[in-house]
């Protein structure tokens, strides 16, 4: 998924798109550029990168950890403590990620559990999620729902969130439970 976002990027680049800032544009292409690391795009290339040997840095757009192929990679990395795990974004409560970012001495993956030794990091403040601020102007711009639902992010911040689309938009918003099933027509 994180490649095939690099590649709309590099389209518009490429387009020379005019949402793009300017230094990005007069760099080009090689702004974007994955280059000196491998961009495993294949099932193949991504186990290609569990068996090199030697110092290596892995980034995967898998930030929860919750599935996919970063399993594989921190299966083999979290034993080890010469090995660093650094967590970039916000880590939501119950995934991996989280568990890891709270100090989580084993982590059960595959069935089976595996020691946490490596450095955990948590880089929590470079999340790609947009902040209510931006969520609610981009809800302005949209013709009012029947309902709003936010089925994304902490508890307590979805409430606030829905407090203010009620607030500031008047529309009707809500928190579902988890498992709650909505009919949407």
């Amino acid at each position: 998924m994180a490649l095939a976002a690099l590649d709309v990027y590099r389209d518009a680049v490429r387009e020379r798109s005019p949402e793009l800032r300017p230094e990005i544009l007069a760099e080009g292409a090689t702004a974007l550029s994955p280059e000196p690391f491998l961009a495993a795009r294949t099932v193949q290339e991504s186990i290609g990168i569990n068996e090199t040997g030697g110092p290596a840095v892995s980034v995967s757009s898998a930030g929860m950890a919750t599935g996919g192929r970063v399993l594989h990679h921190l299966r083999r990395l979290l034993p080890d403590p010469r090995n660093a795990v650094v967590v970039v974004g916000f880590a939501a409560a119950g995934t991996r990620a989280r568990d890891l970012v709270d100090g989580a001495r084993v982590l059960k993956m595959f069935g089976e559990y595996v020691p946490v030794r490596a450095e955990v990091a948590d880089v929590p403040h470079f999340s790609a999620h947009a902040d209510a601020d931006q969520i609610l102007g981009r809800l302005r711009g949209a013709p009012p729902p029947h309902t709003t639902y936010l089925v994304h992010g902490e508890p307590a911040a979805s409430e606030a969130l829905r407090d203010r689309v009620d607030r500031e938009l008047g529309w009707t918003a809500v928190v579902p439970r988890s498992g709650e099933a909505v009919l949407v027509r």
